[in-house]
């Protein structure tokens, strides 16, 4: 299976969509277990869906906070 359908399918089960036609999470989680490049692009894409959930707690609160979150994901973009 190719790995660009699989993260697709990743990123709808992280966002809380419907996987793609064919595709389980029994399927999802047997092609993780043997690919480390799409356990790596789910961790990535896990902690970025956090880092912008904490942007958006702090928006009101502080911008200071929020600028420095925003300069932490723009790291990690970069590093792609």
């Amino acid at each position: 299976m190719h790995c660009a359908r699989i993260r697709t399918a990743l990123s709808a089960r992280l966002d809380g969509e419907e996987l793609p036609p064919g595709l389980t999470d029994r399927r999802l989680d047997c092609h993780l277990s043997g690919c480390a490049d799409c356990r790596h692009w789910q961790a990535r894409a896990r902690a970025l869906t956090a880092d912008i959930g904490r942007a958006a707690a702090h928006t009101e609160r502080d911008t200071a906070s929020v600028d420095a979150l925003l300069a932490g994901l723009r790291s990690r973009a970069a590093l792609d």
